[in-house]
């Protein structure tokens, strides 16, 4: 059975070949080879290579492995952390528009 091509816009195809290549790179500076990561990360060669170019029908599961394999797993943490604008959002719904209850005067 054959992954249909996830269809990126050129931008967002950009970001995951950045990602592809700085896997590839914290590899490298690891001195890992391409089949010594593929094999501790439970992975093809062929898929390892596929992460390293950016493609985009690998599962986040396989990139998370060999980020696991590169000691970097916990940097994909940082995805969403800095939420600005659902920050705003979020912000934005807490305006109360109720008034409070009145206070009974039976003094």
């Amino acid at each position: 059975m054959t992954k249909k091509p996830v269809l990126l816009l050129p931008r967002l195809q950009q970001l995951l070949t950045q990602t592809g290549e700085n896997i590839r790179l914290a590899r490298l500076r690891r001195k890992l080879s391409a089949a010594r990561v593929a094999e501790r990360a439970g992975i093809s060669r062929t898929t390892l290579h596929s992460i390293e170019q950016g493609v985009s029908t690998v599962s986040l599961g396989a990139y998370l492995q060999v980020l696991f394999v590169l000691g970097l797993e916990k940097s994909l943490l940082h995805l969403a952390a800095d939420d600005t604008l659902g920050r705003k959002l979020q912000d934005a719904e807490l305006i109360v528009g109720a008034r409070a209850p009145k206070h009974s005067s039976s003094e």
